[in-house]
Order: structure tokens, then C-alpha cells, then sequence
């Protein structure tokens, strides 16, 4: 079923307006943001626009030791974004995924509010929003220039169960999703991928399908689908990884970067190991990027933020306009939920991965740029990502950290997302997106120090992707995201699949899934050779660790 809008009765009045006379993008930034409709210079645009969909042809790499251009797959000057601005759509898929979406549209429009303060719908705005004249009848019309009207998320949003989805349409955010974007059941998948997968997938895909072709039709340029799951429910992980597949064949030309929350060993749910690794298998398969991301790690980088909060070292005054993980700064303090810290840190993870893709800066990097750069062979698509500096996911004044540690603590295990040693395994490529005042000489000099402490493969010794954004996270100087495809990923997919044999060996909970029509004890196996299929992957890359580096003689060109 459809979850729909309820009334306006009851309703409580939205922090971001009504659509009709004012609307404010934030209710904490109306002094910065104010979005006024002006009744007749609202226009709807006409109809016809054609949409591009695709993956652009591959652009000159920024590369060390080369000449930095910030060429990007379009075209358009070097360093900046050009005048056909690309569009990515998000799907969040199970509650994990509606909640970290939440926060990713929550952060999003703070930090659009704190760059865009005439309020007029720009090509960064539009990246992940559309602008709708509400007063037009249906699906609204949709304005690409002048004013903004009201935002509407570029976005669908799929769970079996309607709890947070409904708590959505009555918080905030209300106003930026409409029921048209929703598809939501009421009896949940049981913590079992096959019901997700085989049941809801084949329930729902024509209505999965119609939402995703309404929100491509709505693009001029579509070039990424970012798909937001758990691996551990039965929602986020069987029906997450079946929209790939539906992804796959209705926008092949389309990237799909997923961002997957890995379940800890603590994990309350007894077959989340069976879920995760039937919905690896369909990750290896379907998916352009994957950024894995696991919740001890998510808990481990809060303790550490709470602890040096706690020590003064992060001082005591609070910001009042951040890109935050709790809702310290906001002049009406909500309920705080217990995961909403950790669901922030991925959403940052989101808005600094598409930073460079958004906004203005001396060497920008395209979403086509980090997969044509990073991604080697097609299975090993796997990037453990880093933020740094922490400090800038806390509500606190503090003193700049020193850049040159910035880059360093980027390559340290406590600012991993994922519980990994990058340093002491083996890179097959590395992205480094900095955001901030921060100059080309600086990247080059930390790279330079940095290199001799990486062990890099032997045919990929150069294998840097840089990008610098000129605006910073909100209310701090700069920040970097680091994305390594690094075999550090191995130990969290071995321990994954430990845990799996475990449950395995013992038949223990198969009968839940072997009565779902369509699956087979065959489905199991298949998954865990495909995830042992990978793991020697890796292992084959790490046998090369001892190898000596071959310097290879350049090609003479006889004059």
C-alpha cells in the first residue's frame, strides 16, 4: 500500500513553510534563507524537456606529479561546475535507510542554507532537489530558474513498515516529500532477505519502477542513483539489493553508489549473518560503488567525539550553525534519538562525497570520476571511506586542527568507517575530497609525505584522485573525506562470513527462508561462494605486498 498525506487537520505548522506564501529551507537559518514566493513571478516550466541519462565519457584525472585540472565528465570550465549540472536521486530503502536519509536531507538543506542566501534555485540546489510551483494542479510544476518556490527531494522512499516513514510526514521534513515518492507496507519483511528479496520484490517492483521513472523524467541529467540500506534487516538488505538489479536494467547508463550499514557481532538481529551475505552477493553483481560502513565503528568514532567534548579539548561553546550530529545548535531542542549521532556521520559522508559535484572549487571531482579512478576491477568496488577532522561532526567552537594532521589522522584506523587498518594494508587506489580554504600545494605536499608509509600495488603506484571543494562544511574551515579501495576491507567480509558458517553448519533459521517460494538452500551457497570468491580476491592482492616495485620505462618517441 501507498502511504498517503494525512490532512491538515492537526497538523502542526512546518519548519519549512506551508509552500504558499514563505518557505524557509531551515527553521534554525530563516535569518540567512529566506525563500519568498512571489505569486506572479511563479512560473510552472513547460513540457518536453528531454533527459539525459548517463555515465559521461571518462575526463582528464587530476593526478599527482601532473598538471591539476579539475576537468569534469561534462562539459563546462576546468575547476568549476558547468552550466549542465548533473541530478542524483536517493533511494532509501528499510528503516535504517529512511533515518539516515532523514538526516542526509536534514544536513543538506542547512548547508544549501548557509551558502545560498538570496534564496534562488541554483545548480547546486538542484543537484538534489526540484523547485515546484505548489499552486499548479498535479504533479506541480517544476521551475528551473529565478526563485525558490517549494523544495521537493530528489528522492524515493521504500520500507515495509509504515512507522518511519509516517514519522517523516509529520516531522520537518514533511513538506520536502510528497506521497508520490513513497511506497510503504504494514507488515515488515521479518528480518528475513528472502521475504524482502523474493516476496515484497516482485509485490512491489512496478510501482518501485513507476517511482524511479516520475524522479528520472524530473532530471536533465541523471547520473546517480545513491541507494541508503542496512545489511542485517530483511527490508534494507532483500529489497535494497533487488532494486539494484531493477536499477540495473531500467538505467544501465546510470551509476548506482551504495551506501551499506554493516551489522557489528553484537547485533540484535540472530540472522542478520544470513541476510548480509545474500545481499553480498547481490552488491558483487549489481552495484558500480560501495561504501561499506559498520555500526561499532559508527559508535566507537561518537565515544571518541563524547569523550574529548567531555575532556574540554573540544571546548564548551556551542555552535549555533553547524552540520552537526545532534541537535545541540538548534534554537528548539528535539527529542534526540539514540542512533541520530550516527546516522549524522553518514549523512555527512553523503554530502561531502557530492560536495565537489555541488559547489565551486579549484579541482573538482565527478561521481564518474571516482568510479572510473577507483574501481580497477568490477567486483572490487568496495571504498572504505574516512572523515576527518572529527571536530567537524560535533556542536562545538575549537581552534583549527592543524591541516597537515588532518591529512594524516584521514589514513588512521580511528577515523575509518569501517573497523580497518588502511595504512598497513594494501591500497589499489585512494580519493582524497577536501573542502575548504585550502590550496593544491598543500594536497601535493601531504600526498608526497604521506606516500612513503602507503604500500600502493605495484601497477598503480600513482593511483590519486584529488578533489577540493571551496566550501567548507558549515560553520568549520575545512574538512577531507578520504575513499580508499584498500584491502583492509577483507578482515570485516572474513569475520562476516564466519558468522554466517556458524548459523549455517547448524541448519539454524533456514527453515524461515526455504518456505519463501523461490528460495533454495542452492541461494545459500551460491552467497557464500560469491563472498569467498571475493576474499580470495584480496588475498591475491595481498600475496603481491612483498613484491618489488617494477619501474616501468616510459614509451621514446623517435624524432
Amino acid at each position: 500500500m501507498f502511504t498517503r498525506h494525512r490532512g491538515s487537520e492537526g497538523r502542526r505548522p512546518s519548519r519549512y513553510g506551508n509552500g504558499e506564501t514563505q518557505v524557509h529551507l531551515r527553521g534554525l537559518l530563516t535569518e540567512n534563507l529566506s525563500l519568498n514566493v512571489e505569486k506572479s513571478g511563479a512560473t510552472a516550466a513547460t513540457g518536453g524537456s528531454s533527459v539525459t541519462y548517463g555515465r559521461p565519457a571518462p575526463s582528464e584525472s587530476a593526478v599527482v606529479g601532473g598538471e591539476y585540472e579539475g576537468r569534469r565528465g561534462l562539459p563546462g570550465a576546468a575547476g568549476r561546475p558547468p552550466s549542465g549540472m548533473t541530478q542524483s536521486v536517493v533511494v532509501q530503502v528499510g528503516q535504517c535507510g529512511n533515518q539516515i536519509g532523514c538526516c542526509f536531507w536534514d544536513l543538506a538543506l542547512r548547508e544549501h542554507a548557509a551558502v545560498n542566501q538570496k534564496g534562488i534555485y541554483d545548480e547546486a540546489i538542484s543537484s538534489f532537489f526540484r523547485n515546484v510551483d505548489t499552486r499548479v494542479v498535479g504533479d506541480g510544476g517544476s521551475i528551473s530558474k529565478g526563485k525558490i518556490c517549494s523544495l521537493k527531494a530528489r528522492a524515493v522512499l521504500i520500507d515495509m513498515e509504515e512507522g518511519v516513514v509516517n514519522e517523516i510526514l509529520q516531522g520537518p521534513l514533511r513538506d520536502v516529500f510528497d506521497s508520490k515518492q513513497l511506497i510503504t507496507d504494514i507488515s515488515g519483511s521479518g528480518n528475513n532477505w528472502a521475504v524482502g528479496h523474493k516476496v515484497f520484490g516482485s509485490l512491489y517492483q512496478e510501482q518501485i519502477l513507476e517511482k524511479l521513472r516520475k524522479s528520472a523524467e524530473h532530471c536533465d541529467c541523471l547520473q546517480c542513483f545513491f541507494i541508503i540500506h542496512s545489511m542485517g534487516g530483511g527490508t534494507g538488505s532483500g529489497l535494497g539489493t533487488f532494486l539494484l538489479k531493477v536499477l540495473e536494467d531500467e538505467f544501465p547508463e546510470v551509476y548506482r553508489f551504495v551506501t551499506s550499514i554493516y551489522p557489528s557481532g553484537e547485533d540484535d538481529v540472530i540472522t542478520s549473518p544470513y541476510n548480509s551475505i545474500l545481499a553480498m552477493k547481490e552488491l558483487n553483481e549489481h552495484a558500480d560503488c560501495v561504501l561499506p560502513i559498520d555500526n561499532q565503528s559508527l559508535f566507537d568514532i561518537i565515544s571518541k567525539i563524547e569523550l574529548m567534548m567531555n575532556s574540554g579539548k573540544l571546548g564548551t561553546v556551542i555552535k549555533p550553525k553547524s552540520l552537526v550530529t545532534s541537535s545541540a545548535g538548534t534554537s528548539k531542542k528535539r527529542q534526540e534519538k539514540p542512533f541520530d549521532k550516527m546516522n549524522n556521520i553518514v549523512a555527512n559522508l553523503l554530502l561531502n562525497l557530492t560536495s565537489s559535484a555541488r559547489f565551486e572549487g579549484s579541482l573538482n571531482m565527478d561521481l564518474n570520476e571516482i568510479s572510473m579512478n577507483l574501481v580497477p576491477f568490477p567486483q572490487l568496488h568496495y571504498l572504505v571511506s574516512s572523515l576527518t577532522p572529527l571536530y567537524t561532526l560535533a556542536d562545538v567552537n575549537i581552534p583549527p586542527r592543524r591541516l597537515d594532521q588532518m591529512f594524516s589522522d584521514a589514513f588512521s584506523k580511528d577515523h575509518q568507517l569501517i573497523r580497518a587498518d588502511p595504512k598497513h594494508s594494501l591500497y589499489l587506489a585512494c580519493a582524497l575530497m577536501v573542502r575548504g580554504n585550502v590550496q593544491i600545494s598543500d594536497l601535493r605536499r601531504n600526498i608526497e609525505r604521506l606516500k612513503p608509509s602507503l604500500q600502493f600495488v605495484s601497477w598503480n603506484q600513482e593511483g590519486w584522485k584529488t578533489s577540493l571543494c571551496s566550501v567548507p562544511p558549515v560553520g568549520h574551515t575545512h574538512s577531507l573525506l578520504a575513499l580508499a579501495n584498500n584491502t583492509c576491507v577483507k578482515p570485516t567480509f572474513i569475520e562476516l562470513r564466519e558468522r554466517f558458517m556458524r548459523l549455517y553448519k547448524k541448519k539454524a533459521h533456514l527453515h524461515h527462508y526455504l518456505q519463501i517460494e523461490g528460495m533454495e538452500e542452492g541461494c545459500f551457497t551460491e552467497a557464500v561462494s560469491s563472498l569467498s570468491a571475493l576474499i580470495q580476491e584480496y588475498n591475491q592482492l595481498d600475496a603481491t605486498k612483498s613484491l618489488p616495485v617494477e619501474d616501468i620505462p616510459r614509451l621514446s618517441v623517435a624524432v
